[in-house]
Formats: structure tokens, C-alpha cells, sequence
């Protein structure tokens, strides 16, 4: 008998969408997104209203998830955020590039041990390059968004306005493969806490100079995400950069969370061929930078 991946993907699809988590489809052998762009949307079905990015059009109906998966055998990308999730992401030094690099799993591990907590037993599914999702329940009510590096090196976090690969999904380096039975447990509560956005400032402007400072930084955000995607060959990096340089400053301000930039910007880079890796060294390098720079409205970096 034949195995079908096809079959095997359709199944994985559809016990994740059985548990509450929203799915949506992953290009065949890939981790990227196999919906279409905001440039080629149809602006018709799901996005008549205008375009629909793939964590709004992720889903749980099974018959939308057939339709979807029957007409190739695409990886299956679960939605964290609308999913109810918090996958915390445990790379290794190999994925990392680098011997040197700290131990995903080792780093969390210590983490938990300073909190005075085992590491939770919960869903865990091994990556094709041998690290660790540990997937949680977020909280009732609570929007927690995503990082990279925030709460260690080695150490990501997914929650709105990210995504996993599913385990069943098949890469060229092998099989996403679950290791323990798909129940989850409540994010810890130290965890919740480095998580939660900073407060805001004691004396914040006038809601009038907050809203155009907020309106001005989303533009910036989203002209800076575009000169990524579209930077040429052999340059894409240097734009990374530049526009992590560039943005940071309203993350000092407070006018952009920096989990929003990290992962707009991560997503980007991706999209042009650099590296996972890659990418977050970049960031974080450029990021730090600008923040550290920019403490006072401003200045310049």
C-alpha cells in the first residue's frame, strides 16, 4: 500500500483543528505560507472586504481544511494566537551555526530551575532541526504576542501574529514528529510576566501627539518591511539592518512593541532567503543598538 502524504498532511490538518487550533496551508516541503500576497490578492471570497493575511484566514472547519488540502500536499501552519497558544521555540547550537551557541532546551531549563519550577509537562513537538516546541495554553483574555531572543538566546516565543510548523509536516531535513500526547498546560507565570508588554510611562503625551506618533511609526514600519522584502540580492542583509536600525527608535519610544518589528522584520528577511539565524542576529544586534541610542525622543541613530 502507498503512503499518501497528501492523506498524512490532511490528517495532521485536521487533529490540530480538532484540539481549537487554526490552521492554515504551508508551501509543500516548505515552512512559508502557501496563501497569496496582499500584491496579488483577488479581492474576492474570504477577501472581498479587503485582504485577509494568513493568521485571519487560518481555521478550524474541517471542510474548509479539505478543500484546501486536497489540492496539494502542503505542511500545515498553526496560527498561534487565534489558536489560544504560546509555543515557546528551543533551538539547538547546530541550528544556530555555531558550537558556541547556547542550548535552547539547557537555557529554558535554567530558567525554570531560577523560578523555582520543573519544566512543564506539556505537548512537545521535535523540529527537523532537532529542536524542541513546548506548546501552552496563553491566558483567558490576554493577548501575548511574539519573540525572538526576548527571553533568552536560543529562546523564542510564538504567540499573535505567529506561527509553527505542525508536527506531520514534512522539510527536506525530515519530519516535524510529535513527542508527547497533545495536551497543553497554562503558560508559567514567569514565563506570562517576561512575556507581558512594558508598561507605559508615568507622563506619556497628549493622546492627540500619542496617536500621530503611533500613526507615524506604523508607516515607518510598514515602509521599512517593504524595503526588505524587495531588497536585491547580495544587499539583503544590509537592509535588514538598516531597518531594524531605523525602527528601533520607536521601540525606545514606545510607539512600536518590539516583539511587533522582531517579528515583522524576521518575517521579511526570511521571505528574501536569509536564514532563521541569520535574521535574528541581525535584529537583535541592530535592535539593541538603536534602543540604546534613541532612550530620548529625538535623538538620532
Amino acid at each position: 500500500m502507498t503512503h499518501d502524504p497528501r492523506l498524512a498532511l490532511l490528517r495532521a490538518a485536521l487533529d490540530a483543528a480538532e484540539r481549537g487550533w487554526h490552521v492554515f496551508p504551508l508551501r509543500p516541503g516548505s515552512k512559508r505560507p502557501a496563501l497569496h500576497g496582499e500584491k496579488s490578492c483577488p479581492r474576492t471570497g474570504e477577501c472581498s472586504g479587503g485582504h485577509r493575511k494568513w493568521e485571519q484566514r487560518a481555521t478550524t472547519d474541517p471542510d474548509r481544511i479539505r478543500t484546501a488540502w486536497s489540492r496539494a500536499p502542503f505542511n500545515v501552519g498553526i496560527a498561534t494566537g487565534p489558536s489560544g497558544l504560546v509555543v515557546v521555540d528551543l533551538d539547538t547550537p547546530e541550528h544556530k551555526g555555531s558550537s558556541d551557541a547556547p542550548d535552547g532546551a539547557a537555557t529554558f531549563g535554567a530558567l525554570c530551575e531560577r523560578a523555582g519550577q520543573a519544566v512543564p509537562d506539556t505537548y512537545r513537538v521535535r523540529t527537523t532541526s532537532g529542536g524542541t516546541h513546548l506548546y501552552f495554553t496563553a491566558p483567558a483574555g490576554v493577548r501575548i504576542g511574539s519573540t525572538a531572543g526576548t527571553v533568552a538566546e536560543s529562546v523564542d516565543t510564538r504567540g499573535w501574529g505567529g506561527y509553527v510548523v505542525a508536527a506531520g509536516s514534512i522539510l527536506p531535513a525530515g519530519q516535524y514528529e510529535a513527542l508527547s500526547a497533545p495536551e497543553t498546560v497554562l503558560v508559567p507565570s514567569w514565563l506570562h510576566s517576561v512575556l507581558q508588554p512594558a508598561p507605559k510611562p508615568a507622563q506619556a503625551p497628549s493622546v492627540a501627539v500619542a496617536g500621530q506618533s503611533r500613526r507615524y511609526a506604523d508607516v515607518a514600519l510598514a515602509n521599512e518591511t517593504r524595503n526588505v522584502v524587495t531588497a536585491q540580492h547580495g544587499s539583503r542583509e544590509a537592509a535588514l539592518f538598516r531597518a531594524a536600525r531605523a525602527l528601533g527608535r520607536f521601540v525606545a519610544w514606545g510607539d512600536l512593541p518590539r516583539h511587533l518589528v522582531e517579528q515583522a522584520l524576521q518575517e521579511a528577511g526570511e521571505a528574501t532567503g536569509l536564514s532563521a539565524s541569520e535574521c535574528r542576529s541581525t535584529l537583535r544586534s541592530a535592535l539593541n543598538w538603536s534602543i540604546t541610542h534613541n532612550s530620548r525622543r529625538g535623538a538620532t541613530a
